[in-house]
């Protein structure tokens, strides 16, 4: 596949997950929790119809390696969790602070790394993360408290990509076994809801239940295009690229939602933004070296 073309999978990737809070708040009035539920089962059945009846992929060397399996049980967790907090910042307008988690999502990586990998941190790096971690740290100054969206999602997103890679294993069949071992929870849940009449939408709600199947393909396509991405492209051009999807977030928080977006925030992600031109010199000497 030439390389242009695997760029513009890249971009397509990034485009749909960069407005994907538009989506979000299609469906707002319906629980965060119900649509994660929802998105983990359609996404269970998009992914076995690929999987299993299309790509006929062989499941058996995941189910004998206890490793494979745990850590796909550890990032079938986190990205429950990433999901669930990401739907609940869109409906209750934190989607600018969901945007700066998804900023600081490469300072996160290299800390994962010194500490997990014992990577040594280079000096473009300590300034890089320096700058973020001022820009974070003002803003937890001006709030007065952590900015819990932000923190716990660019911990989970990090946490989830570094599980991932321990697990060794290609992303059609993670995601695969991933919301087959959360879809006995999510059916539950809804099962319950229904049962306690806690629900927040009607079956009988043709709109609401058309929305709500298509978070399957919502979260197939473009998890689909970033692997086919990643098959031409490097991962320099691709730490250039992932910067689209947070952009547009901040831009969709901003202009489409009217969040409020203050000096604070103003300084916050202009440290995060200098501390991004580090890390992406960072990224190009290593790909000439």
């Amino acid at each position: 596949m030439p390389k242009s073309k695997g760029i513009l999978y890249a971009i397509g990737a990034y485009l749909i997950w960069g407005t994907m809070p538009i989506y979000w708040y299609l469906l707002s009035g319906i629980s965060p929790y119900e649509i994660v539920a929802h998105r983990i089962l359609w996404s269970a059945v998009l992914m076995f119809i690929l999987s299993v009846l299309i790509f006929k992929i062989d499941f058996r060397p995941i189910l004998r390696s206890k490793k494979k399996l745990l850590c796909l049980l550890c990032t079938s967790a986190l990205i429950t969790i990433n999901w669930t907090l990401y739907i609940w910042a869109v409906e209750n307008g934190h989607v600018v602070d969901a945007s700066l988690g998804y900023y600081i999502n490469p300072f996160i990586n290299i800390i994962l790394g010194v500490l997990f990998l014992k990577e040594r941190l280079s000096g473009i790096q300590k300034i890089a993360i320096a700058f973020a971690f001022f820009g974070v740290a003002y803003l937890t100054f001006s709030y007065g408290k952590l900015p819990f969206v932000t923190i716990v999602l660019a911990c989970t997103f990090s946490l989830y990509g570094f599980m991932r890679k321990k697990a060794q294993v290609e992303s059609m069949p993670a995601l695969t076994v991933e919301t087959v071992i959360a879809l006995p929870v999510a059916l539950g849940f809804l099962a319950m809801t229904f049962i306690n009449h806690t629900n927040t939408y009607q079956l009988t709600d043709v709109s609401a239940m058309i929305l709500i199947m298509l978070t399957g393909p919502i979260t197939a396509i473009p998890l689909f295009l970033f692997g086919k991405a990643t098959e031409t492209v490097s991962m320099t051009t691709l730490g250039f690229v992932q910067y689209l999807s947070p952009t547009l977030q901040l831009l969709v928080g901003v202009l489409l939602f009217k969040e409020v977006f203050t000096t604070a925030h103003i300084i916050c992600f202009s440290s995060i933004w200098a501390g991004l031109v580090f890390y992406s010199v960072y990224l190009i000497k290593g790909n000439r070296t």
